[in-house]
């Protein structure tokens, strides 16, 4: 190899290599803010008595808060992922079941998509949610 195909070759497999590690890069998993779960669940034994209400938090990876359950409430949203508060599609039919008045308010991040979930027992369908993701919520408090 002359002087200046021995360069250009050295010069090719730096990119090669440049290219190949800012792919390792950018498809590693990482603990960042993005991909962080970090929620507050506000819950009212009772809708008609919202002053009555319990707060807590409870963040994963590393798992921290104030919920009492907070490593199985980590294990089951990695289980359920986005579909843990997904709501209930329009046209479902719901069977006319009254399960209490129990809410809750769910915000935060969820694997670093925002949440914004209500969940309550009105029907069957708002019962099938709530116990979707029973962790959350006390227990007992359905």
């Amino acid at each position: 190899m002359t002087n200046g195909r021995a360069v250009a070759y050295r010069g090719e497999m730096l990119r090669s290599l440049l290219v190949l590690a800012c792919t390792v890069v950018l498809l590693a998993p990482s603990a960042d803010a993005s991909s962080a779960t970090s929620l507050t669940i506000t819950y009212l034994a009772d809708s008609g008595r919202p002053t009555e209400r319990v707060r807590w938090t409870v963040a994963c990876q590393p798992t921290s808060g104030t919920h009492p359950r907070r490593l199985a409430v980590c294990r089951e949203l990695a289980r359920l992922g986005p579909r843990a508060f997904a709501p209930v599609p329009k046209d479902t039919a719901c069977a006319e079941i009254y399960g209490g008045p129990q809410v809750a308010i769910v915000t935060g991040r969820l694997a670093g998509r925002r949440v914004w979930a209500k969940l309550s027992r009105t029907d069957g369908c708002q019962i099938e949610r709530w116990g979707r993701v029973r962790s959350l919520l006390p227990a007992g408090g359905a």
